[in-house]
């Protein structure tokens, strides 16, 4: 994928709070990687205090994907993922502004890379399904140091940030796709290639379904059954986490038997379980800021 020419108009005064902001996280990635971290839990005790919708979404999220903890658990997990995202914001000057040689001192841990090199010796490509955690992109850039990848995004509303974040994942991966582009993913994908996303977020429209996510119909899109289907590649979930001490552990399971099946929405739900025990191994590090349930079966009032 060639990234397309920088446009003049970003330069304009519209944009300069955004260049201001990358320009912090330039700052922030000449720290050391522990130094970061500090100051990513410093800026946690800001967002932490996150007013109004978005801590308001996150509370309900949690009310309802965790009915069975007590108010007082889930307000200390509310607190602990809303202080998370101070560790986003670091984590992102860590991988859009380091040097291979910065970032290859992140202490991580990779288990499973014996299911990529035996589906690759097969000539399959595979899907490496994961979900929306804030250290998301600092986990895709770390096992792109132990395999070429690509990965799926939205197109961000910024204009600027969608151009500088291309430019930082091109630089470490083998391209992106947009969520339009199914016909190139899946020649990628037939090609052997790999290819990373999440399909964790509500989706509406002919693509998405309706199956269980922590016990409740949730819109899911199903293109992880019809990327198998048409490319023949292997599912094989991917975990990742942050430890307490610092450093990251990534995990890639086997892959999926007997998938896909004919049934589409079978496949979604099974997706969706493995997401379900991703999210239980660390909740307070999911995004649980999304309403992940907007959209609502039809004749089902809203939850939020």
């Amino acid at each position: 994928m060639i990234l397309p020419p920088f446009p003049k108009r970003l330069l304009g005064p519209k944009w300069w709070p955004t260049w201001f902001g990358l320009g912090l996280l330039w700052l922030l990635a000449r720290l050391p990687y522990r130094g970061q971290l500090a100051f990513g839990r410093f800026l946690g005790r800001f967002t932490r205090r996150l007013p109004g919708s978005r801590r308001r979404i996150a509370r309900r999220n949690l009310e309802l994907c965790f009915p069975e903890k007590s108010a007082e658990e889930r307000e200390r997990l509310l607190e602990a993922s809303l202080a998370d995202l101070g560790l986003m914001v670091a984590e992102s000057g860590l991988v859009w502004m380091s040097s291979d040689r910065a970032f290859a001192k992140v202490p991580s841990t990779i288990e499973g890379l014996e299911h990529l090199e035996r589906c690759k010796k097969e000539g399959r490509g595979v899907l490496l399904v994961g979900a929306h955690f804030s250290h998301l992109e600092l986990s895709s850039r770390l096992v792109s140091q132990h395999i070429l990848i690509t990965g799926m995004y939205r197109v961000m509303d910024n204009d600027l940030l969608d151009w500088f974040t291309l430019k930082q994942r091109l630089g470490y991966g083998d391209g992106m796709f947009t969520k339009e582009e199914l016909r190139a993913t899946v020649k990628y994908l037939k090609r052997g290639g790999t290819v990373w996303y999440a399909p964790d977020q509500d989706m509406r429209g002919k693509d998405s379904v309706f199956v269980p996510f922590f016990g409740i119909q949730a819109s899911t899109i199903t293109a992880t059954h019809h990327l198998a289907r048409l490319s023949g590649a292997a599912v094989i979930p991917f975990f990742h986490k942050r430890l307490d001490n610092g450093g990251y552990a990534l995990r890639l399971e086997a892959p999926l038997d007997h998938f896909p099946t004919d049934d589409a929405i079978a496949d979604t739900a099974r997706v969706n379980t493995y997401i379900e025990r991703m999210v239980r191994e660390a909740p307070s590090q999911y995004l649980w800021v999304h309403k992940r349930f907007k959209t609502r079966p039809p004749g089902s009032p809203s939850v939020y």
